[in-house]
């Protein structure tokens, strides 16, 4: 893959980190914001400090979750763009498409879930601010070690599979991660920080709204980016794939009336 392929790809990775951004923006809207909203009452009412707000909560619920979303959608497939120049025809005989579909999961997974089961999000009012800084460090600590592991697990794979077969060799990779996935959520620290009085409900809903905004962002940018990666890698295959689509159901095109 040389230099200008990888520009294009970098280029339209962006364009479909920007796209999914946008799916992701509207998840957040209608399925975050509200919970926000709720968990910030709940801490107005048990909080004796009222302080000025810097930035109205309008502005950090429209402007400010639009800008924060775009920009980390566009940053995110601009990642996920390089690192699919990387795995690509490395992770076995597989289309573009399905290579983009592969990585979007497997980055969601070893991304995202894994590092959320363990220290899943909170809301506003949720977490004591002395802890902030253990806190994220752990949470980066988890990922770190998921998406090291994910990558191991996908070499020995590879190792096996001429010995075990395609097949048991995934297997053996996925029992692998998962075992040591366990043990670290064994060693590391648990942490929790909700107060006795906090709704769970509310807390429920906001962690699913979370990870439904992760699964749009991730979803969308692999269907997205599968459709420009192949028109990059493989135009042909990309145009016969245009064509089939506006090919009638009896197979036959459509052809022009003859003139009288």
């Amino acid at each position: 893959m040389n230099s200008a392929t990888v520009r294009n790809l970098l280029v339209r990775g962006m364009l479909a980190g920007l796209a999914a951004g946008l799916l992701a923006l509207v998840v957040a809207y209608f399925l975050g914001e509200p919970r926000v909203d709720s968990a910030i009452a709940y801490e107005e009412a048990h909080s004796h400090e009222h302080g000025v707000e810097a930035v109205s909560r309008t502005m950090q619920s429209t402007g400010g979750l639009t800008t924060g979303v775009l920009v980390y959608g566009v940053a995110f497939g601009g990642i996920a763009a390089l690192a699919y120049c990387f795995v690509l025809g490395r992770i076995g005989r597989f289309g573009p498409r399905a290579s983009a579909l592969l990585l979007a999961a497997a980055g969601l997974v070893a991304v995202y879930v894994v590092p959320f089961l363990k220290y899943p999000a909170n809301p506003p009012s949720v977490g004591d601010p002395d802890t902030i800084g253990k806190r994220t460090t752990l949470y980066f600590l988890m990922m770190l070690l998921s998406v090291l592991l994910a990558v191991a697990a996908v070499i020995v794979g590879k190792r096996l599979a001429p010995r075990l077969g395609n097949w048991n060799a995934t297997l053996s990779a996925a029992a692998f991660y998962v075992l040591v996935v366990g043990l670290a959520y064994a060693f590391l620290p648990a942490i929790n920080e909700v107060p006795k009085d906090f709704s769970a409900t509310l807390l429920w809903q906001f962690r699913l709204a979370a990870l439904a905004i992760q699964a749009t962002l991730w979803t969308s940018f692999g269907l997205v980016f599968g459709v420009l990666a192949e028109r990059e890698l493989l135009p042909k295959a990309a145009e016969s794939n245009t064509a089939q689509a506006h090919t009638p159901a009896n197979g036959s095109r459509a052809t022009a009336a003859p003139r009288p």
